[in-house]
């Protein structure tokens, strides 16, 4: 066996199965779970119509790179949505389809790190434990970046060493961020670019969020629009990772894409050669209409505003005593609510909620790891609004209740 395999730590869903072990909700409540990340919005009608339509295409395996249009459609988004400019993005050298952007990042560590030297993968922490997993498996040492203290939601790059810069093969970023919701800002980004081409490193961006925002005049800067405005039109060193999923509401799907730097991306592509899963014919012609419309997204957009109102307008309630801060995020479809610690912890809450509300959350200390004694994820709660909007309403209901319970026990 693989003796890395012995350094990957429980998912955090196998934890919190663990954490609810031998619990039995009342049978008078239906669970509401949100606690994955999964979209429960209505699949938009034309994407089913362009799979049913494209479905004579299972007749024939699939390219490994992706149909013409598939690229194509990719790159014209990427053109529109990020402001890269008449030169755009080459849909032949600098856009990779890829059958879920969760295989794309664990792939992607395995192509870009060279396991004949020392090396070491930098990360936000909290984190999407992809990451982690990715990196020691490619034989490298995560390093987890500390938070920053004056904004407690974002990572801390200034508390990177330059003895870490200089280690690093590889970093990973997510904005919008998974579970915080923050994102970095296009100066933050235009200084991990000069630090990436200082040190020799890649960034991996992980954007599957960026379509999923609150405020429709503040769409969520990118890595390739943080290059473009600097004048890396090559996109040197930066690769970002897309999805349907949460855009388009299929995650079922399995469709996203890699793109950004030319050279990384052939050698990705080798890799892929090798291990990748390629789409189906009828997912790519699907995923190729669903990237040409931005009606539907908007759409989406809507319905998690509406649902991000509703809890925050029942959690605020002065009746609370102010047991929880919460506030809504920058994007992403995910509360990240900070516990009074006198109240409850993380886990004991997540407990409570599941056994007398049947409600399922997630632990904040189960998305990040403790460095120098302090897991940044302790007494955080990580609430994903992706069930529809009427479960959302009885999931908020439940939870002021339950923190209420406690409140009434101190």
């Amino acid at each position: 066996m693989n003796p890395s395999l012995q350094k990957l730590q429980p998912y955090p869903f196998e934890r919190l199965a663990q954490l609810l072990q031998g619990l039995t909700p009342s049978a008078d409540m239906a669970e509401i779970s949100l606690a994955i990340g999964e979209p429960k919005h209505p699949v938009p009608g034309f994407i089913l119509d362009s799979l049913q339509q494209a479905l004579p295409g299972i007749g024939q395996y699939p390219n490994s790179l992706g149909s013409n249009a598939l690229r194509e459609s990719i790159a014209s988004w990427l053109s529109r949505r990020f402001g890269l400019g008449p030169a755009g993005i080459d849909p032949a050298t600098q856009v990779l389809p890829v059958a879920g952007t969760r295989e794309a990042l664990f792939a992607f560590a395995q192509t870009v790190v060279d396991r004949s030297q020392t090396a070491t993968v930098l990360m936000p922490n909290p984190f999407y434990q992809i990451y982690e997993g990715a990196s020691l498996l490619a034989g490298a040492v995560p390093v987890f970046i500390a938070n920053d203290p004056q904004n407690p939601n974002y990572p801390n790059f200034a508390s990177v060493t330059d003895a870490q810069w200089r280690d690093c093969q590889l970093l990973y970023i997510c904005s919008p961020g998974n579970p915080t919701g923050s994102i970095l800002s296009l100066s933050q980004l235009q200084n991990l670019i000069h630090l990436a081409h200082k040190h020799d490193f890649i960034i991996a961006s992980d954007e599957c969020y960026s379509e999923i925002y609150l405020d429709e005049t503040k769409p969520p800067p990118g890595l390739l629009q943080a290059a473009h405005s600097m004048g890396v039109d090559d996109y040197s060193r930066c690769v970002v990772f897309h999805s349907l999923s949460k855009r388009s509401n299929v995650p079922g799907m399995r469709s996203g894409f890699v793109a950004g730097d030319a050279r990384i991306l052939e050698q990705f592509r080798r890799y892929r050669t090798y291990h990748g899963c390629t789409m189906s014919p009828a997912v790519q012609a699907a995923s190729a209409a669903a990237w040409s419309d931005e009606h539907h997204v908007k759409a989406n957009r809507l319905l998690y505003k509406q649902k991000f109102d509703l809890f925050l307008a029942t959690l605020d309630a002065p009746s609370l005593n102010g047991a929880i801060e919460i506030s809504p995020p920058s994007a992403s479809f995910y509360l990240w609510p900070r516990l009074h610690s006198e109240l409850c912890d993380d886990a004991s809450l997540t407990q409570k909620l599941y056994a007398d509300y049947f409600l399922r959350v997630v632990p904040g200390r189960f998305l990040a790891r403790e460095v120098d004694g302090i897991n940044p994820g302790i007494n955080h709660i990580r609430i994903s609004l992706v069930a529809p909007l009427e479960e959302c309403r009885t999931a908020a209901q439940r939870f002021r209740s339950c923190l209420l319970d406690f409140d009434k026990a101190v």
